[in-house]
């Protein structure tokens, strides 16, 4: 007798088509923001002014360098002298996936393997922090270089996104060890969706603020730039604050830190916490990213609606990435995650949503 199949996971991101679609979206979205910035107009809706010839679009020095930068973080990711931290239980409990019925569109973007290695090089985790996240910081600084050189010295507005999303990415990087307990380790495979996302999508994209400023220079007094540092310095206070809370509580729950922590006990075992910063909304570090994402986007000014296309993507991925969660901890969960609904209504803004 055949072997009887539980319950297939619900298909996302719309299935086979939407994996389609989004396989070519995202590819043609990054070029036209990169277009759209160096533009006159810099409209984020509509075409760009032009468009450029293929010969502008293949350069075999770009090519070059940027294998470079990848065996150069490959290699640093190989050194020895290395923390070594052990990762969350994965969804498929550590042992080795095997799935039979696949849809190919549908696979190549989310990807079969949840883990893909060979020997200790883990793809995923070392696309995850080092070759995109630092080339974000890179070419922001090859940016504000670029600035200095047209025009004397860098803008104001360009030094703050600069030392925001240096903060960002110096946090991530410090923090390293945190993203072994996220989605995109312990549940996405590696496929279309995160190897481009991040190798391409994060350096090219979330620059977007620095190319917008090259082109398009801004005015910025003291005042407003001193409120503009408050909101990030807000956003990163709820940003790190729910985020060590959580790492602290999954390392060592009776930690003086999180031992008074009112929380809720589940049938697996583990532990939900219900007050403290994961008292006050479902995804407090979601509501600290969005507040940084409008800090970095207001320097730019409010004439232009481009700069602001990472404050509008990451609102959509976060809203997104939070109704995946939901349903996750509700199957994992069951009548405990409810309860934490139930005590906690608000998903991500207190008294919005």
């Amino acid at each position: 007798m055949a072997p009887t199949q539980g319950p297939r996971a619900p298909l996302e991101f719309g299935g086979p088509l939407g994996a389609a679609a989004l396989l070519l979206l995202l590819p043609a979205t990054m070029f036209h923001l990169l277009l759209a910035a160096r533009s006159g107009p810099a409209r984020l809706l509509g075409p760009p002014a032009s468009l450029p010839g293929l010969e502008a679009l293949w350069s075999p020095r770009a090519l070059l360098l940027w294998l470079a930068w990848l065996g150069l973080q490959a290699a640093l990711y190989l050194l020895p002298a290395r923390k070594v931290a052990e990762g969350q239980e994965l969804k498929d409990k550590s042992r080795l996936r095997y799935p039979i019925n696949g849809n190919p569109i549908y696979d190549f973007f989310l990807g079969r393997e949840l883990n893909p290695r060979i020997c200790f090089f883990d793809f995923k985790y070392f696309c995850e922090l080092r070759p995109g996240l630092i080339g974000w910081v890179l070419i922001n600084l090859a940016l504000l270089m670029k600035e200095a050189e047209l025009r004397g010295s860098p803008s104001l507005a360009m030094w703050l996104v600069n030392g925001f999303q240096l903060l960002y990415v110096g946090d991530a990087l410090w923090h390293e060890e945190a993203i072994l307990t996220t989605m995109d380790i312990t549940h996405d495979g590696f496929g279309f969706m995160l190897a481009f996302g991040d190798i391409a999508w994060v350096p090219f994209t979330y620059s977007l603020q620095a190319q917008f400023l090259l082109h398009h220079p801004q005015p910025l007094g003291l005042p407003m730039a001193s409120v503009i540092c408050l909101i990030n310095a807000i956003g990163y206070y709820i940003f790190r604050g729910a985020n060590s809370q959580k790492n602290t509580f999954r390392k060592n729950p009776s930690d003086p830190r999180v031992a008074g922590l009112e929380t809720i006990s589940t049938a697996t075992g583990r532990k939900l916490l219900v007050s403290g910063w994961w008292g006050m909304v479902r995804h407090p570090n979601y509501l600290g990213d969005l507040i940084m994402a409008l800090a970095w986007s207001l320097p730019c000014g409010v004439s232009h609606l481009l700069p602001y296309f990472y404050l509008l993507y990451f609102t959509a991925l976060l809203v997104h990435r939070e109704a995946r969660d939901e349903r996750q901890c509700l199957q994992k969960y069951g009548l405990a995650w409810q309860e934490y609904c139930r005590r906690v209504p608000y998903r991500i803004m207190p008294y919005i949503y």
